[in-house]
């Protein structure tokens, strides 16, 4: 019999890579796939998933009063549809690996905004992890060129890509508040089941229940990725290793997401390995750790 702490680390690891693999199949989806429809079709799928997962563990729908309404749409308008909307349409202009470190910082964001708005307190180490995973990020948009930055500025790809930051950021900020009522499962399946309902009208004004008999099956392929193994299995497994072994060690497989995404995105997309994108990912990596460790 395998041992439960190795189960644990397991299904971590491959959260990491199955999160860094959603860059890839984005990717390749937003090439065929409009960013509505693209963004319907992966919560759609998991959004099955997550309610069968929900009535295993709670036995039950676990009931919503009128006040825990707001919280859950607020969580299923940002972290569903405004991140994965602009999650389509960065792919679509710029580069998985490129992509991948500057959602890096979002656990950067999140600490500087909880220190904003809770008045957590940010030491020494904290400060200093911000300011190397935003400089590193920095050196990949500029590719290591910062003189570039003021001449042609940041490209409309970036500047989508950190629009999914900013809506992540505001989905983990008020899910500290919505996760006092319920359980993180509840809390991603009612927000999922939102945001997939609001992206509904939009991915069909954009032509889905037609276009969808013309994605090539490479396109239908990395939607159920996007679904079952980015979505589905990736939230259930890193919630499980936050109960199993806290969120601290949990949290820190998230440095692993960017580096499987780079790698993949090589092997698979073909996308070149350059060093300004490999020295901001260390300096990322490196922000996030310290500003996460205690």
């Amino acid at each position: 019999m395998l041992n439960p702490l190795f189960m644990v680390y397991t299904k971590l690891l491959l959260m990491a890579i199955f999160w860094g693999g959603t860059f890839i199949a984005a990717r390749i989806a937003a090439q065929e796939v409009g960013p509505f429809s693209g963004a319907f079709l992966r919560f759609a799928i998991a959004s099955i998933f997550l309610l069968f997962a929900l009535l295993r563990v709670e036995k039950k729908f676990p009931p919503v009063s009128k006040t825990q309404w707001l919280p859950l749409i607020f969580l299923g308008l940002t972290g569903v549809f405004a991140y994965n909307v602009l999650f389509f349409k960065g792919l679509k202009l710029i580069e998985a690996g490129r992509a991948s470190v500057i959602i890096a910082n979002n656990p950067i964001f999140i600490a500087l905004f909880s220190a904003l708005i809770f008045r957590e307190h940010l030491g020494l180490q904290k400060i200093l992890g911000i300011l190397l995973s935003v400089g590193g990020a920095l050196i990949v948009i500029t590719k290591g060129d910062f003189a570039s930055l003021g001449q042609s500025g940041i490209s409309i790809g970036d500047l989508y890509i950190f629009g999914c930051v900013a809506s992540w950021v505001a989905y983990s900020l008020m899910g500290k508040t919505a996760m006092k009522s319920f359980s993180p499962l509840t809390s991603v399946t009612y927000s999922t089941l939102i945001g997939t309902l609001a992206l509904l009208i939009p991915a069909l004004c954009e032509g889905m229940a037609y276009n969808a008999f013309a994605y090539s099956g490479k396109a239908w392929l990395s939607l159920f990725f996007l679904g079952i193994c980015g979505t589905f299995l990736g939230f259930v497994w890193y919630y499980e290793g936050i109960q199993q072994i806290g969120p601290t060690k949990a949290g820190l497989f998230i440095n692993f997401v960017p580096i499987s995404a780079i790698l993949m995105a090589a092997v698979i997309l073909k996308e070149n390995l350059t060093y300004s994108l490999l020295i901001g990912l260390v300096l990322v990596s490196t922000g996030v750790y310290l500003t996460n460790r205690k």
